[in-house]
């Protein structure tokens, strides 16, 4: 299975002893993950974001499967373990999934409402409102739709929708009918904290998923912030970044 080489956005000091490699989700690149990068730098940390394959500028290829998304991040030059991987959505299964491949790779997880697992009905929403995205997103819309987010992260968003490859869009959904990675993540053998979305606004990861992986791995906890969607790192940063960097320290 051939990975491919991703592109990176980096903060902070490369001679930190503390590394954070930062995951994005589908339809987002990583510039979409500044607000983390700069709060980590600000704190002491060394943080990489990268482009996942066909988002962002790196490179195109004809599958995206879980499995090759994880690969691709395992062969991110690193030295020795990340102290913490951060991912978002789709992002969470993949290091999910590249966590149960090495488990040397990582000290920590944070996990941001990850899609662990979808049912038919949720690729095919998935893949629509992606597609969607991809072709008709304005500034205005996510502005409105979104009042909290800054604007640079507004931008940004759009910017990656737009510039994603319509191709991996459709077949990150298309080629992951076995889209389920709860039996790892369940097995995770390192402290993980995950952030979910309110149901009342989207949650990916489910109150079933949550209790199912609480009950069989104390390593897993769970936060969730009232009135904060899916993309809850989006619409309350502050709230976000002062919970993970609190976690973190412990």
């Amino acid at each position: 299975m051939a990975t491919v080489e991703l592109p990176r956005v980096t903060w902070g000091d490369p001679q930190s002893d503390r590394r954070a490699l930062l995951v994005h989700g589908l339809g987002s690149d990583a510039a979409t993950m500044w607000e983390i990068g700069e709060h980590l730098a600000r704190a002491g940390w060394f943080a990489v974001a990268v482009d996942q394959r066909g988002h962002g500028t790196a490179p195109r290829t004809d599958s995206y499967r879980i499995d090759e998304y994880a690969r691709d991040l395992l062969d991110v030059p690193r030295e020795g373990s990340w102290d913490v991987v951060v991912g978002h959505s789709i992002g969470g299964a993949s290091v999910v999934r590249a966590s149960a491949i090495d488990p040397t790779w990582t000290r920590r997880l944070a996990l941001i409402d990850p899609a662990l697992a979808t049912t038919e009905n949720d690729r095919a929403e998935i893949r629509a409102r992606q597609l969607r995205n991809n072709h008709e997103q304005t500034v205005d819309e996510v502005t409105r739709d979104n009042p909290r987010w800054n604007p640079r992260t507004v931008g940004a968003a759009v910017n990656a929708q737009r510039t994603a490859s319509e191709f991996a869009l459709v077949h990150s959904c298309d080629d992951n009918p076995d889209w389920d990675v709860l039996a790892e993540a369940q097995a995770l053998s390192v402290p993980t904290l995950v952030f979910q979305g309110d149901p009342a606004v989207l949650a990916r990861y489910t109150n079933a998923q949550a209790e199912r992986l609480e009950a069989a791995n104390p390593l897993i906890v769970r936060v969730m912030l009232p009135g904060a969607g899916h993309n809850l790192h989006r619409d309350e940063p502050e709230w976000f970044c002062e919970t993970l960097t609190d976690w973190l320290e412990r």
